[in-house]
This record gives C-alpha cells, structure tokens and sequence, in this order.
C-alpha cells in the first residue's frame, strides 16, 4: 500500500523499565537500531514539509518515505536523538508546547514517572539551526476534544505566535496533545494557518486523509526491530474512518 509512515517518538535515552505510558520512550539503543534500519533498507526519510506537498499531489509519491516526528519538545533530543539523525543526515520535526518552554513534563509524575526536562528557548533555537524543523504542540499540554472552537482556536493561534516570535519564521505544523481532536480542532487549527496536524490514529498517511488529521505509528519503549519493521508494514489503515472535511 502506497502512503507516507509518519513516526511518532517522544523520549529517546536510557531509561527503567516501566509499565506506564510506554509510547512516550525509546531507548538509544534501539532508536540507534531502528535508524541503522532504514538507512540499510532504502527507506526516503523526509521531512513534514516534503510530506505536505506529497500528500498535497505538488509531488509524487516516493519508495518507501518516512517522516520521523517527536512530541513534547524533551531535552533528551538534542542529548540522544539529534546525533544519530545527523549521522544518516535524517530530517525530523520536534513538536513544542510553548508555555512548557524550559519546564518539565509534569505530567508523567500522576504515573510515578519522572518528570522529563523540557527543552529551552536557547536549545530549540539550537535544533533548528542543526536542520530540524519545530512545530507547535499546542499551548498547552492537554486534550483538545471537546473544548470549544473558539478555546481551540486560541490556544492554536498562540502556540504558533510564540513559536514564530522566538524562530522568526512561519510554523505550518500541528501536533495534537494525545492524539485528542474533533472536528472542531481540525477547523481551529485551519484558522490558525496551519498546514497540517498529526493525530495517534494508526495507518498510512495518504490522500485520504485530511492533511489536518495524519496518522501515525507510535514508536514506543517495548518495540525490539522485529517489532519496528512489523509497524513499517503493517497498521496501515486506520480501524476507525478518519475525520474528514
């Protein structure tokens, strides 16, 4: 099946073991692996930006591309992810909560979990200059469902303001907090002037979806490189019909 596997990562380190929120980790060791994997293999890594104009049929589909993402906007980054990316040269897009600048990812503590350093307006700023692109993960770091278009609708249009204020330059990328929208969000993030938005929905990206509505296959702390390449080539289309204008 044609289509673009978007990736979703949040921490990359050393970590515990754990039995909670297990999709927001991946070990160094395995991301290391997982990277060595699509170099090998042939995969077109490419950035959102690239996805954008794919799935907006200003380019055509290329073998087997993959867009690395990764939410929340953690230290851990720059310290274990940024170094292997350069290594294959690899573009990925980090997703920031702009009121959580500099804080922590408090939270992961009602799971007993540690709350992760958030990255600084200093490091972000340094990422970027590195190559990679930055999108807004909203103002705040919660679910979007259900709240009213017009709270929406602020939170969007701020995160991107302050976003575009520190990088001095258009943020066109949207992540939703948890993967929580509605047919309100999608039309917020629209008015916003947003380009796309990423859900956890589970498939393939193609045309078929609306490009303020992507899916993505998370990446999380208990998947081996069996498992990695099993997720390349399967869940490729969503259980649920996919929100669409």
């Amino acid at each position: 099946m044609e289509g673009i596997d978007i990736l979703m990562y949040h921490q990359i380190g050393r970590f515990k073991p754990m039995k909670n929120h297990r999709a927001t980790y991946c070990s160094i060791n395995r991301f290391k692996q997982q990277m060595l994997y699509l170099h090998i293999f042939g995969y077109n890594v490419i950035s959102m930006n690239e996805a954008l104009d794919i799935l907006s049929d200003k380019k055509p589909m290329p073998k087997k591309p993959v867009v690395l993402t990764f939410d929340d906007g953690y230290e851990n980054f720059l310290t274990y992810a940024a170094p292997v990316l350069k290594k294959y040269n690899f573009p990925a897009i980090v997703y920031i909560i702009p009121s959580l600048i500099g804080k922590k990812a408090e939270w992961l503590e009602k799971d007993n979990l540690h709350p992760s350093n958030l990255m600084t307006q200093s490091q972000i700023l340094k990422i970027r200059k590195m190559g990679f692109d930055i999108g807004s993960h909203n103002l705040i770091h919660e679910k979007m469902e259900k709240k009213s278009f017009e709270l929406q609708t602020h939170y969007a249009t701020e995160s991107k303001r302050i976003l575009e204020d520190i990088l001095n330059e258009e943020i066109i990328h949207f992540c939703y907090p948890y993967g929580s929208h509605d047919i309100n969000s999608l039309n917020a993030v629209e008015k916003a002037g947003y380009k796309t938005a990423v859900t956890c929905q589970k498939a393939k990206a193609t045309n078929k979806f609306d490009l303020l509505a992507l899916p993505r296959k998370a990446i999380s702390f208990g998947d081996s490189i069996i498992g990695f390449i099993a997720k390349l080539h399967t869940k490729n289309t969503p259980k649920n019909p996919p929100i669409k204008r």
